[in-house]
Parts: structure tokens; sequence; C-alpha cells
């Protein structure tokens, strides 16, 4: 096969390892990325954490492969595998079977005579054999007669394997469907076309990668998680978590890493204590056991995505025209629509650091832990594989309002505070109700998680139109224990980097206003209604936009009688 050409995103997200695709009208394997390159400049301990998380559905059903212990336990290292833009990806024909376009008699070679004399081209069987429980995917096993070694096939015209019927085109004796095909393991192995997602359904992570390793370096001697927690409960002052005063436990790592002895550190931090040099440190949050640190990891998941640019609305206020129709819209539509909306904050991130892969892909229903999970492993090196890419993005980061949350929990019959005189009051009273970050055994945490996954996904729908750029060119990254998400411009599709920011900086008060105003209803209703409430005509997302796999949404949650929405009307 000749090199052919396309674009780095479509191979990031459509050629993958053990992936089948169509080229040149035929049906090809991905071998793998050839001599990829790989990044060392990553956050290992975030990604494994996200990796923890990611595949624990499958380690509670018994088929991560003993994933979960190896991030858990044993520390196994991970590599972030880079496109080699020279060198490309390494295909090879699958399977490797094909028909003739006028007898359909089956042959082993792509081109060549046939018995019938027909001269077109052949063509290649769309269906493959896959195991849900090795991975594997092999060609499926077709029949033979006996007598003439021969079989021709019958295709029904539609994607059903087990309506494929094979007879043999001399002597036309029946020969049935295809014949079983096992996997390695012994079990038999399914019947599908190739691109069906029960064949290959690609598992991806996206995580808040820093800039630099030097960035990290300097948010952890600030106080790591529990300083981002402290201040993202303080509302997010300043620039970043780095504005003020150091703590006394950051400082203390500072003066550490430069070889000073524990004496000195101590007398050095009381001399700075007593002039008032550095902060005590993160307040008592009260939180304890795990939500205390999946609510830090979270925190500095938004600490590190504003670490290098952050616009508010504050600042776009400042150098316009204080008589101006955009300073009024400043001044007081933007404001208001935010205030209508629910929303606490809408704020732009101009270089939005990312770190989006796939760790793996599993070969079935495509719910997290039905079938057994394949990651992407390096036998040589002994470490997991992520096959994806870095890159530095547009982003909004929006916030919804803690009090309107904690007063919507409370009328969905949770123990919450009647009233809360602070945004951190309400916080910490939503994340103190929360006994474990499950959204199957916690009811406060999963009405959360549904409530800021469904208005991720409308506010993702409504901006696409906005902005007019492709649906599919918009993802999220959610941070449910804080009320949040993050919508970013993927490095997939034909977004071009500037529609968040005009997005941000000219319309979205109206983005905002037909949000909460708009149409609720869905085109599919009342079915969609009466089975859940979310489907493709109303607020689903392509796969590799969703980080939930487009469960967790309710239209329910923010329109109608007990909607979020309808709080401030």
């Amino acid at each position: 096969m000749s090199k052919i050409k396309r674009s780095l995103s479509q191979i990031q997200f459509g050629y993958l390892p053990q992936q089948t695709v169509d080229v040149q009208g035929g049906i090809w394997k991905v071998v793998d990325w050839s001599n990829a390159e790989t990044r060392s400049n990553i956050d290992e301990r975030s990604l494994k954490t996200e990796l923890r998380r990611l595949s624990g559905p499958w380690a509670v059903a018994g088929k991560d492969g003993g994933y979960f212990a190896d991030m858990n336990k044993r520390n196994t290292s991970v590599v972030l595998k880079l496109i080699n833009r020279d060198r490309g990806v390494h295909l090879k024909p699958f399977p490797e079977i094909w028909y003739c376009g006028n007898c359909y008699r089956i042959h082993d070679q792509p081109e060549g005579g046939c018995k019938c004399g027909a001269p077109r081209r052949r063509g290649q069987l769309q269906f493959v054999a896959y195991s849900e429980s090795t991975g594997e995917i092999k060609e499926p096993n077709i029949a033979r007669c006996q007598t003439h070694g021969a079989s021709r096939i019958h295709l029904p015209g539609t994607a059903t394997g087990n309506e494929v019927t094979f007879d043999c085109p001399d002597c036309s004796k029946k020969l049935g469907s295809f014949r079983y095909t096992r996997a390695s393991n012994g079990d038999r192995m399914q019947i599908n076309v190739h691109r069906a997602a029960a064949v290959f359904t690609p598992r991806s992570v996206v995580v808040v990668n820093p800039p630099s390793l030097e960035t990290l370096r300097s948010l952890e001697d600030a106080g790591g998680g529990p300083r981002a927690l402290e201040w993202l409960l303080d509302g997010m002052p300043g620039k970043s978590m780095l504005d003020g005063k150091p703590t006394t436990d950051g400082l203390r790592r500072q003066l550490a890493a430069s070889g000073l002895d524990p004496q000195t550190i101590e007398k050095m931090l009381s001399i700075a204590a007593s002039a008032d040099g550095v902060a005590s440190g993160p307040g008592p949050s009260g939180l304890i056991g795990e939500v205390k640190a999946r609510s830090e990891e979270e925190a500095m998941k938004i600490a590190l995505g504003v670490s290098e640019s952050r616009s508010t609305f504050n600042e776009l206020i400042i150098g316009t025209d204080p008589l101006s129709a955009l300073r009024h819209r400043y001044d007081v539509q933007y404001p208001e629509a935010l205030y209508n909306a629910g929303l606490e904050r809408v704020e732009l991130i101009e270089k939005f650091p990312i770190l989006s892969g796939h760790f793996g892909y599993t070969r079935g229903p495509s719910e997290a832990g039905a079938s057994e999970l394949i990651h992407y492993y390096d036998r040589k090196r002994g470490a997991y594989e992520i096959y994806g890419d870095i890159s530095e993005t547009e982003a909004m980061f929006v916030g919804l309002d803690p009090i309107l949350v904690a007063e919507w929990l409370r009328k969905r019959g949770h123990s919450l505070k009647a009233a809360h005189s602070s945004a951190k009051e309400a916080r910490l009273d939503i994340l103190g109700r929360i006994s474990a970050v499950d959204d199957f055994t916690d009811s406060i945490y999963r009405d959360v998680v549904t409530l800021v996954h469904s208005y991720s996904h409308r506010l993702i729908r409504l901006a696409a139109v906005h902005a007019g750029i492709e649906l599919h060119a918009l993802s999220e990254l959610l941070v449910p224990l804080h009320l949040g998400f993050f919508v970013y411009a993927a490095t997939r599709g034909d977004f071009v980097l500037g529609g968040l920011q005009a997005l941000f900086e000219n319309d979205l008060n109206l983005l905002l206003n037909e949000l909460v105003d708009g149409e609720h209803r869905c085109a599919l209703d009342p079915g969609c209604s009466k089975s859940g409430g979310a489907c493709v005509a109303c607020l689903h997302l392509g796969e590799p936009s969703c980080r939930l796999f487009n469960t967790r949404l309710d239209r329910s949650v923010l329109a109608g009688p007990a909607g979020f929405l309808g709080l401030r009307r």
C-alpha cells in the first residue's frame, strides 16, 4: 500500500492500534503507530489517578486484566505515545478475504481471475470475528465445499452477520452461515461488520496537563491540592492560586528542596511568620477521606487549567469605553445573563493545557465494565501506553452558583441547610453531605453529577451553534465536586482557535439567555422523556466529546417544575 495522508487529529481518534479502518476502498487493521514518539513532560501522578478512576468499573466487574491493581499498588509506569509525522501508521489488509463482484465466489487475494470470467475488482469482506473476553479480532471462519474447496457468499443487505449464508459456486451445495471462530481462551467469537461499535470501542482519558513541570512544581510548592481547595473555596481570588503569600507548608518544601537542614528551615519559617510573610496554610474544610482527596484533586485540575491565562468579566470591562454599547453589555447584560442562568462564573482560558488520548479498548457492549478492558501495554518497557497528544487550546470554565445548587438539592429532598450566607458555606455544606464519590451509591453526588453534566451538554450544543462550528469540535472536562466544567476546543475537527474567545467577548449573554429561555423539549418526546430525558436529539454528544459516555443526563434537572434553571423565575 502506498502512503496516504490523514490529519493528525483523525489519526489520534480514528487510527488506533487493533482498530479497523476504511482506506482507499479497502479495509485495514492498524498494526501500530510506526516509531511513535514518547513524551515525558507529563503529570504522571494525575494521569494515573484518572486512569484508576476510569478503570474502576472494569475492576469491580473483574474485567480489567489487573489494570487497576497495577495503577494502585505496583505503580507501573505510563508512557504517552505521539504520532511520528514522518512514519505515520502501519496498516495491513484485514480481513484478507475477498469475493468476486460478479458471482460472489470467495477469494484469498484482492485481484486476479475468477472462474466466472468477470474482470471486475473484487470486494472485501466487511465482517470480522471478535472476542469480548480476550479482545482478539480474527478473520471469520468461512465454510467451503468439501468436494470443490470453494465457497460463495450471499449478502443479505443488512449488518447482521448471522444472516450471511454460503454455498458452493460449483455444485450449489448449501454451506450455512459463518462457522464458529474460537478465541485463544476457547470462547466463541461474535461476528459483526468491522466498523460496528461492538467490534472496537476506544477508551479515552483526558487530564489537565501542566504546561511545564516547573508550573506543576510551583503549584505543589505553594501547597498543592489542599491549597488549591482552599483557594477555590475562597472564590478563586487573583489570577491563580500562586497569588498571595506562600503557605508555611509550601515554603517549608521550597527550603527543604534547597538543601537546608530542618533546624534552619524552622528558624526561617519563624522569622517569616513574625514578619507576616507567610500564610498559615489552608484553613480547615471539615472534609475527610475520599471526598477530601477528590475535592483536592479536582481543585488542582482547575488551578492547573487556569494557570497560564485567565480572563474574567472584569477584565473585559477594562479598556472599554464607559459610554459604549459594549460596556453596557459587559456591565449589565453579561451579569444579568449569568445570574439568570444560575451561574457563579464563566471565564475564558486562552491557553488550556490538555492531555487527551486512549489507554485501551473494549469489544462488545459499550457500557463500562460490561466486557473486558484491553489496555495498551509495552512489554519491552513494562509500561502502559497512552496513544494521544498534549496540546494548548482555548477553553471556558463554567461554574454553577453553589447557593442555588444547594437550594436545588434541598428541594429534591436532600438534607441541607435552609439558607447559606456565602458561596463557601454552600460549597462546604454540599461537600460535607456527600459520603462517597460514587454516583451509584451516593444520591447527592449522583444528582450533582447529573446536574453538572446535563448543563455542560446543553451549553456545548448551543455554543456550537452560536460559534458556528461543528458540534464534535468541542469537548468537556467535568469537575462536579466543585460544581463546574471546562468546555474546550478539541484537537479533532475543523475548529478554528478564537471561536470560544469571540463567543466569550461578544455573544455570551445571547448564549446564556437561550440556554435558559430556549426550547427545552425534545423532538423525540414523549419517548425521550419517558426513557431518561436525554437522547441524540437533545443532550447527547459524540463519544469522544463526552467524558461519561452520555450517561447521567436528564433534561428535567434543568427545566420543568423541579428544574435548576427555574429557581430564579
